[in-house]
């Protein structure tokens, strides 16, 4: 079931794919917490702007180096446990929303993802339930100021800028996460090839392991790592994130205009 979040005529809506894949069937409230009732209203996909297609209510957890070849190419050995960070939940946008280029950085880079959306509060769960906590899963890009990350030394500031977390474009509640492939462009131009089979530590494990340090909220997220192949991003370029059984996020890149003195 695709799941989305829409502007539509002022209004903001939530909406289940229909089966023709051609309009949005209206949700009454967001199904996270008001179930699956509907309005009667359906609406064309061409008339809905879609939206992130979740807000974390908290935090957004991010893995790193969850790819061998990924780790590979940051210079590193793959960790032996999930190596976990937080992005603010203000760095995240919407399918077709620009990512901003801040200018305390010269090397903004993209990692395209496959992302965990929280469904149930998880605190302390097993990997053997912890399925039972996730509500679907989207794409995502964990986008990074390369410099700043290596600079700090910790990577708070490097991944948290605003606009620095695209979300979409929609969730999928019913994902094979052993067969799906993840492919990141820019341009078009192919960056990232990879399969969500090859992630060093699985979603179970990785939903386990984060909520046995935070308290997990619905609505939360869990980056789940990129694969090898990330790279330089410049104003003017437009990046898309391609899950297979998900859809693409789309994202245009631009430098933070500033103000006159």
């Amino acid at each position: 079931m695709k799941i989305a979040r829409f502007r539509h005529g002022g209004a903001l809506s939530f909406g289940i794919l229909d089966e023709d894949e051609r309009e949005w069937v209206v949700l009454a409230g967001d199904p996270k917490y008001a179930g699956y009732d509907t309005t009667g209203e359906r609406i064309a996909l061409s008339d809905a702007t879609l939206l992130a297609p979740v807000l974390p209510r908290s935090k957004v957890v991010g893995i790193g180096r969850n790819y061998r070849e990924h780790a590979e190419e940051m210079g590193s050995e793959a960790p032996e446990s999930p190596l976990m960070f937080l992005k603010p939940n203000t760095s995240v946008i919407g399918p077709d929303d620009a990512i901003v280029l801040p200018p305390q950085s010269q090397r903004v880079e993209h990692e395209g993802e496959l992302v965990v959306v929280i469904g149930r509060i998880a605190k302390d769960v097993s990997a053997r339930n912890a399925l039972d906590y996730v509500f679907g899963y989207t794409a995502g890009n964990d986008v990074t100021a390369r410099d700043l990350q290596r600079a700090d030394g910790q990577w708070a500031r490097g991944k948290g800028f605003d606009t620095f977390c695209p979300l979409g474009p929609v969730i999928e509640t019913d994902f094979d996460v052993a067969s799906a492939t993840i492919e990141t462009k820019v341009n078009g131009e192919p960056r990232q090839t990879g399969r969500t089979a090859d992630l060093i530590h699985g979603i179970p494990e990785l939903v386990a392991y984060a909520a046995g340090v935070w308290t997990l909220l619905p609505g939360d997220v869990i980056m789940t790592g990129t694969p090898a192949g990330v790279g330089p991003l410049a104003a003017g370029d437009r990046v898309d994130v391609t899950i297979s059984g998900i859809g693409t996020l789309s994202n245009p890149v631009r430098a933070k205009e500033t103000s006159a003195p």
